[in-house]
């Protein structure tokens, strides 16, 4: 899915097509510096690990269940998975999206105001915690372009976990 301007949502797409250090082809997010408008004003030489966003399908599924009718592309993603819980990953897990590209994990989606203007309330049933009380971020997660190919509707996801110590994914 991609957004040619800083709009909120994205459309869904058959195909896309992820390019090396960039991120999605025609997308306003991508490039090696920060595109996100909050973060160009704080530092617009910041790299950019915000590249590709991937959510899993399973919160719509949740979010349908507690009354906000939310779908794939609606909260700004790339790529929706299915299957694979994505916030339990470390950081620098890659993953093989179809027979060529790849991605890196880089960090959670941090989740916006901008969530609350598409759906009064949405941004608090996107957050959750944890038996600790931490801060739970349900909004996806952020990834890098390691290696350029097309995506397609279907294309299986394989994921490599980094080697060496693990660290939870952290806001980015």
């Amino acid at each position: 899915m991609t957004a040619t301007a800083h709009d909120f949502s994205k459309y869904e797409e058959e195909a896309i097509v992820l390019v090396e250090g960039l991120g999605v082809e025609g997308d306003a997010h991508a490039g090696t510096t920060v595109k996100h408008r909050s973060r160009v004003k704080r530092d617009p030489t910041a790299p950019n690990l915000r590249q590709v966003h991937l959510l899993q399908a399973e919160l719509f599924d949740e979010r349908v269940g507690r009354g906000f009718p939310v779908f794939p592309g609606e909260l700004g993603e790339n790529i929706t998975t299915r299957g694979i819980d994505l916030l339990a990953l470390p950081a620098g897990t890659r993953l093989v999206l179809g027979r060529e590209a790849e991605v890196e994990l880089t960090g959670l989606r941090n989740p916006c105001s901008q969530i609350d203007r598409f759906q009064a309330g949405l941004m608090a049933a996107v957050l959750d915690r944890d038996a600790s009380g931490a801060i739970v971020r349900k909004a996806g997660v952020m990834a890098v372009v390691r290696r350029a190919g097309p995506v397609q509707r279907g294309d299986t996801i394989v994921v490599h976990l980094p080697q060496g110590p693990r660290h939870a994914l952290q806001p980015v």
